[in-house]
């Protein structure tokens, strides 16, 4: 199983690494999560450069791809040379976003049609597409979600993890996270 966690200059730094934390504490015997960007190295929104495990174009292969959020987002949604390295298939893989990485979701036409939600400073960029926004944290629709603010993160995860291993697992995984008696709720 592998999970791409896709990454650019200027990331929102809890986007990736809550996911990468989360998704990486499942220890299922083919997991295998990677950070994936288009140069070696990636520098987030709070100046934290941090090496990446391979290409965006490995996640064309990946089963679970997972699109982070940040400032850059408004210009590759823009950007057709980097648009066109993705060739996503939600019929076989699980596809999502987290904040304005919704954007890239939608310049790719993965969200046309489709309901979804976004951080609320990319609410009307991602209405422009012709999505209809909702306010929620977690916005599923067949195999692509959307997930709006950086702490939805957990959402997001649960979703991938529970799709692709079963409700119990992502349970024992999440819960290891959550102050004790903090439950969540899954649709």
């Amino acid at each position: 199983m592998k999970l791409a966690i896709v990454a650019f200059e200027n990331f929102t730094d809890i986007d990736v690494f809550l996911l990468w934390d989360l998704l990486n504490r499942v220890t299922a015997s083919d997991w295998s999560v990677q950070i994936l960007g288009e140069q070696t190295h990636h520098t987030s929104r709070s100046g934290l450069t941090i090496p990446m495990h391979g290409h965006v174009q490995l996640a064309n292969t990946s089963d679970v791809v997972l699109f982070s959020s940040g400032s850059e987002t408004r210009q590759k949604m823009k950007d057709a040379d980097y648009l066109s390295q993705f060739n996503l298939n939600p019929e076989h893989q699980l596809i999502g976003s987290m904040c304005s990485g919704a954007l890239i979701l939608a310049a790719l036409g993965l969200l046309q049609g489709k309901q979804a939600t976004t951080y609320p400073t990319a609410k009307q960029l991602l209405e422009n597409f012709g999505v209809f926004v909702v306010e929620r944290s977690l916005v599923i629709e067949d195999n692509i979600a959307t997930a709006a603010g950086c702490l939805a993160a957990q959402y997001l995860a649960g979703w991938v993890i529970e799709r692709k291993l079963g409700i119990q697992m992502k349970e024992t995984v999440l819960t290891s996270v959550l102050p004790v008696g903090q439950g969540l709720s899954f649709h």
